[in-house]
């Protein structure tokens, strides 16, 4: 088919046809330049980074990698940054291997109170054991750290925020009686949001139980070291968490009874610089020391050493 194309022209009053003239193909004509896509045909230079293999530091924003992040102790590398950690975690990094026996490993809550909201008591218990593989906030057992058999509860910040119900207490308070009986010191590493306000007045009873299991601990003149990881609050901070002849904790954790903003908006005064971190709590007295994640263990074998000093083993 021929491709000419025709063109009208007037001249001297007399319509002429004169053929036009048809471009050659673009790829005969050097000068000929590509059309530019539009912005939204180009693609981003920044490549996807897949979930699960890398971390963001919300403190110095380092990119981490997970695997990094699982050997230091979920610890940012770059800025020292506690992330949080889960309980069997922390007493893997903790324990001698193989030592640990837990104890009431299938205690879990019930909805005494039958309470109802925006989703039922029993629908979030649920849904945080599955997701967890947990039944409770708290992980107790008798382990051995260096040489000393010890009683070690350890609350874990993933199950509905750490938050005391009557099975966390419960669970405390046999591990305390339990350490009391075998004359081995009391370990309990805390992270809560406070009481479980599912639970109504069942769980603000707990800080009694344990509190009393405490002072029956401390009358046989056994030791109990609290450690308070980020963040640490409400009632179990009103509790058994502030009880111990050593008070530790870790770097920057938040620690209090009432959150800042709260305390803030009440009193209607500015706060301090650093309030309820640990390092303003230890410069007021409040904690004894602030020991690094991956030195928890060998600073506690330390006191461990220094409590037994002049003690006869298990007595």
């Amino acid at each position: 088919m021929d491709t000419t194309t025709f063109l009208k022209k007037n001249i001297g009053g007399v319509a002429q046809v004169e053929p036009g003239l048809t471009p050659p193909p673009a790829s005969s004509n050097p000068t000929t330049f590509a059309k530019k896509p539009g912005l939204g045909a180009s693609k981003s230079k920044k490549k996807d980074i897949p979930e699960g293999l890398w971390t963001k530091c919300p403190s110095c924003e380092a990119m981490i990698f997970d695997k990094e992040l699982d050997e230091n102790l979920q610890v940012c590398p770059k800025c020292e940054r506690h992330f949080p950690i889960g309980s069997r975690e922390r007493i893997h990094s903790l324990v001698e291997t193989c030592t640990f026996e837990e104890m009431d490993a299938q205690m879990a809550s019930v909805d005494v109170l039958q309470f109802k909201g925006v989703a039922t008591y029993k629908s979030k218990l649920d849904a945080y054991k599955k997701k967890s593989t947990l039944k409770d906030a708290v992980v107790t057992g008798i382990g051995k750290m260096g040489q000393h058999t010890v009683a070690l509860g350890v609350m874990d910040f993933g199950f509905l925020g750490g938050s005391m119900g009557s099975v966390v207490g419960e669970k405390l308070t046999r591990l305390i009686e339990r350490g009391t009986e075998g004359g081995w010191p009391v370990i309990i590493i805390s992270t809560s949001g406070g009481a479980r306000m599912y639970e109504g007045m069942f769980s603000l009873m707990q800080m009694a139980k344990t509190s009393a299991a405490l002072a029956y601990h401390a009358q046989n003149r056994l030791p109990y070291i609290s450690v308070l990881v980020n963040p640490d609050y409400a009632g179990v901070m009103a509790s058994y968490a502030s009880l111990g002849d050593l008070i530790l904790a870790e770097p920057k954790a938040m620690i209090g009874f009432a959150g800042p903003r709260v305390i803030k908006d009440t009193t209607q005064a500015e706060l301090p610089p650093g309030f309820q971190t640990s390092e303003f709590l230890l410069e007021h007295g409040l904690i004894d020391a602030i020991v690094h994640r991956k030195e928890m263990k060998a600073q506690l074998i330390t006191y461990l050493d220094y409590f037994a000093s002049g003690r006869t083993p298990g007595k």
